[in-house]
């Protein structure tokens, strides 16, 4: 017999395994080429690999979990009887959103650090009289920009796992 419990888990499994898989193309295709042929893509800050990284990780245990989480919601018993799978999902949950919400941080922080540093620059630069920096300053924006756009999916996937954890909180008989 099903129970909304199992159905929640299941929902929360699904949304949270989209979300981080979501980030993740998002922030991969993020780059910029400026007119004199210099590249910046993604992979060039290391903030953006960790966080392609945690989407990665929650997309992989989520899709792990899923299987467990469908046989539970549709026949209302565990694939694995005993203790082992309550505390498995508890302690593994806990991790997972951890590494999450420590992607998240990186994000967003680089984003808006790199964001402001590139601006500082560009000003000072200009304050001196070279005005060429412009084009660097629009680019870099936008890229940053992306930046914080390819996060936010990790986010509400970090969100939906800090929830899992308060049910499979309850859940670990």
């Amino acid at each position: 017999m099903t129970t909304p419990r199992a159905i929640a888990i299941l929902v929360l499994r699904i949304f949270s395994m989209v979300l981080c898989a979501a980030s993740v193309p998002l922030m991969i295709n993020n780059s910029f080429t400026l007119s004199g042929g210099e590249k910046t893509k993604y992979s060039d800050i290391r903030g953006y690999r960790y966080v392609v990284s945690a989407g990665m990780g929650g997309f992989l245990y989520s899709f792990i979990q899923l299987p467990f989480a469908m046989y539970y919601a549709f026949t209302g018993k565990k694939v694995i009887k005993g203790r082992f799978l309550g505390m498995l999902d508890f302690y593994a949950d806990k991790i997972i959103t951890f590494f999450l919400a420590s992607g998240l941080g990186v994000g967003f922080g680089v984003s808006s650090e790199l964001k402001r540093y590139i601006n500082g620059f560009v000003d000072t630069i200009e304050s001196s009289g070279i005005d060429t920096f412009e084009e660097l300053r629009t680019e870099s924006k936008k890229f940053f920009d992306r930046g914080t756009l390819a996060t936010t999916p990790l986010l509400a996937g970090f969100t939906t796992m800090a929830v899992l954890t308060i049910i499979t909180s309850f859940h670990r008989k």
